[in-house]
């Protein structure tokens, strides 16, 4: 059993440390698993950077292919890495918009875990001569990460970066 976890906190978890993985070929939120967080007085970030997500547009199949970053702020429950990644696969045969990817990521996370705050950003690589950055956030209504999210949301991106490595 991993340090520091005690095994009722670990009840549930089923992916982490199956060698029987089973990798599912369509959109699967069903594999997403929660595990307590063991700090929710503390308000911290937890970051997944993605860089192999791919999903299909739906109007050619072609492949899509992009880096997915994750941030959220934990409430009483946290995401488990490995069911996210399976959930990230799950994608691979998706025809979806890449704003419909990033915001379905987005609302299946908040369902999952209720988060006091999360942010997911897609950067795709390019096709057809353009590429397409979709970012969205949500804040727990009623809390600063309401306020916290307007603000991120308004000043997304007001200083784009160099896009020259993709």
């Amino acid at each position: 059993m991993p340090s520091g976890r005690k095994e009722k906190e670990l009840t549930g978890i089923t992916q982490l440390g199956n060698q029987q993985t089973k990798y599912q070929q369509d959109y699967a939120p069903e594999v997403l698993e929660t595990f307590p967080n063991k700090h929710p007085d503390n308000d911290y970030f937890v970051k997944f950077n993605c860089p192999e997500f791919t999903s299909l547009c739906p109007m050619t199949g072609q492949p899509d292919f992009a880096t997915i970053y994750i941030s959220y702020v934990p409430g009483e429950i946290m995401v488990e890495s490995k069911s996210l990644k399976l959930y990230l696969f799950s994608f691979r045969n998706h025809g979806d918009f890449h704003e419909d990817c990033m915001n379905i990521i987005m609302k299946d996370l908040i369902t999952l875990m209720d988060p006091k705050y999360i942010e997911v950003w897609g950067k795709f690589t390019p096709r057809g001569g353009i590429s397409i950055d979709p970012y969205c956030n949500y804040g727990k209504p009623g809390t600063k990460w309401e306020d916290v999210a307007w603000q991120r949301l308004s000043q997304h991106d007001l200083y784009p970066e160099k896009v020259d490595n993709r």
